[in-house]
C-alpha cells in the first residue's frame, strides 16, 4: 500500500467538502487512481465527468482517477483543462456525476478534487465523502469486469453560450478589466467575452496566461494584496469595473471604477434583486454572516431571505429544500437555482455587467442602493481553547438590553443596531470574527469589544 494510502494520511487530505493536499506528499496519481475506482463504487456511476485546472499536476492526476474509475466499470467523459463551474455545468447538462482537479486559491504546491453527482449535487463529508474515502482506505481493488471507455468532450462554448443565456449583457458598452491570477479564467473568460461581443464589451485581460505556479499572485480574491493590481489597472484604464476570479472560477470579486473593492454581500444584494425581478416572491439564501443589507433588500424586494450555516454543502441542501431561485456566502461563492444549484464566479460576473450595462450609473452609484451597513470583514485570532472564549463571549452579552443569540454556527450576537459572529475553524485553533454595525463608529467598538475577550484567551 502506498504510504499516500495510509488512514492518517486519508483524515488529513479528505475535508468538508472535498479531497486538498500537497502533491507527492499527501496527493499522488496513485492515491487519485484509488479515488477514481471508489468514488464510481460509492456513488454506482456509469458515467463520469472529470475535468482538471492548470497545476502541473492536474492532467496526471485526472487521468489517474479516470482510469481508476473505468477500471470499476464506468464510462469517463475527459473535459480537459476547465473551471470548477464548467465542470459543474458539464455534470448538469450531460447528466452525470463528476470530478474536478484543483486546489482552487491554494499556492502551487496544493492540489486536489471537487467531487459531486449528477446534475452538479454537491458531495461532501455527509453525502459521500466519507464513504469515498473509507472505500479508499480499504485498499480494495475494483470487482473484476468491463473496463470502461475513456472519451473526450469539449463544453466550454456550450458553457458560455448557457451562462449568457441566464444572464444576457445588453445596452451601453463596458470597459472591463478582468484578473484571472493565472487560473482558469484564463480560460472560459475568453470565451465568454467574445461571445458577448467586442461591440458590447472591451476586455481588458490580466494574467489570463495559464499558469499553476501563480507567478503574479496567489488566485486568492478574498485576500486584498491580491486585489493590488487589478485596483491600479482599473483606474489607469479608466474602466467600468474590474472582476477578479479565483484559481478554478468558481469565486468572483469586484471592484468599482474607484478601485474600491465590492464587498460579496453586495454582489449577493444586486444579484438577488435581479433574480427576484425574474421571478417575484421567491427565496433567497444567504449564510449567516452576509450582510443584514441582504435579508432587508430580499424582504423589500417580496422575496423570502433564509439564513443558513456557512459552507456550500449547507447552502446547496437548503437551495434543493426552498427551491431558492439564489444564494449567495461572503466569501464570494454564488449559487443559482438555474445553474443546477451550483456556484458559478463567472455567472455572478455577468450579472454584474448586465445590470451595469443596463443603466448609465457608475458602478459605486449603482451598488450604493445596496450597501446600507459597515463590516468588519473576518478577522481571525490564534485561540487554543476555543470552547472557553465562546463561553466567555456569551457569558459577557448574555442578558444585555435588546440582544438575541444564536448557535446556528458558532455563536451569534445580534442588536437592533449591530451583530457579531464568531466561529471555530475547523481546521485550524483559530475563531473567526464577524462583525457589522449601522456606520463605521458602531462597528468599530463592537469589533474592539469583542475582539479584547478572544485576544484576552478567557
Amino acid at each position: 500500500m502506498s504510504a499516500t494510502l495510509e488512514p492518517a494520511n486519508l483524515s488529513a487530505i479528505f475535508k468538508a467538502y472535498d479531497v486538498r493536499g500537497l502533491v507527492g506528499e499527501q496527493l499522488d496519481e496513485t492515491l487519485a487512481h484509488r479515488i477514481g475506482s471508489a468514488f464510481v463504487e460509492v456513488t454506482g456511476a456509469r458515467t463520469v465527468v472529470v475535468g482538471h485546472d492548470m497545476r502541473p499536476s492536474s492532467p496526471g492526476m485526472a487521468g489517474a482517477f479516470a482510469d481508476g474509475a473505468a477500471e470499476a466499470g464506468a464510462d469517463v467523459v475527459l473535459i480537459g483543462l476547465a473551471s470548477t463551474d464548467q465542470l459543474y455545468f458539464a455534470s448538469g447538462h450531460l447528466g452525470h456525476p463528476g470530478a474536478m482537479f484543483t486546489a482552487s486559491h491554494n499556492p502551487a504546491a496544493y492540489n486536489g478534487i471537487k467531487m459531486c453527482r449528477a446534475g452538479a449535487a454537491p458531495i461532501g463529508m455527509e453525502t459521500g465523502l466519507a464513504e469515498i474515502r473509507d472505500a479508499v482506505a480499504s485498499g480494495r481493488a475494483p470487482a473484476a469486469g468491463q473496463v470502461g471507455n475513456i472519451s473526450n468532450h469539449d463544453v466550454l462554448e456550450a458553457y458560455a453560450a448557457h451562462l449568457l443565456a441566464l444572464a444576457p449583457v445588453t445596452g451601453r458598452r463596458l470597459k472591463v478589466v478582468a484578473d484571472a491570477g493565472n487560473g482558469m479564467a484564463g480560460l472560459t473568460a475568453p470565451a465568454v467575452f467574445e461571445r458577448i461581443g467586442r461591440d458590447q464589451v472591451e476586455l481588458v485581460p490580466m494574467y489570463f496566461e495559464l499558469d499553476g505556479t501563480f507567478p503574479h499572485h496567489e488566485a486568492n480574491p478574498i485576500e486584498p494584496d491580491n486585489l493590488v493590481d487589478l485596483q491600479k489597472r482599473v483606474l489607469a484604464e479608466d474602466a467600468d469595473i474590474g472582476l477578479a476570479f479565483d484559481g478554478d472560477a468558481d469565486r468572483c470579486f469586484l471592484v468599482d471604477e474607484n478601485g474600491r473593492l465590492v464587498s460579496p454581500s453586495t454582489l449577493t444584494a444586486l444579484i438577488a434583486a435581479r433574480e427576484l425581478a425574474r421571478e417575484p416572491g421567491s427565496t433567497v439564501i444567504h449564510n449567516l454572516i452576509t450582510s443584514r443589507a441582504v435579508p432587508l433588500i430580499v424582504s423589500e424586494l417580496g422575496g423570502t431571505p433564509v439564513r443558513t450555516r456557512v459552507g456550500h454543502s449547507y447552502i446547496k441542501a437548503t437551495m434543493a429544500e426552498t427551491d431558492a431561485i439564489f444564494g449567495g456566502e461572503h466569501s464570494g461563492h454564488f449559487y443559482f437555482r438555474d445553474f443546477w444549484r451550483a456556484d458559478s464566479g463567472m455567472l455572478a460576473a455577468l450579472h454584474a455587467l448586465a445590470a451595469l450595462a443596463e443603466t448609465d450609473r457608475s458602478l459605486s452609484q449603482l451598488l450604493a442602493d445596496y450597501e446600507r451597513f459597515v463590516a468588519s470583514g473576518e478577522i481571525n485570532s490564534t485561540v487554543e481553547d476555543q470552547a472557553a472564549v465562546l463561553a466567555a463571549l456569551e457569558q459577557e452579552y448574555a442578558g444585555q438590553p435588546g440582544v438575541t443569540i444564536d448557535h446556528l454556527d458558532g455563536l451569534s450576537v445580534t442588536h437592533a443596531d449591530w451583530w457579531f459572529n464568531v466561529r471555530a475553524s475547523n481546521t485550524e485553533p483559530l475563531l473567526r470574527l464577524n462583525a457589522e454595525g449601522e456606520d463605521e463608529e458602531t462597528m468599530t467598538r463592537v469589533r474592539d469589544a469583542v475582539l479584547t475577550v478572544i485576544r484576552s484567551g478567557k
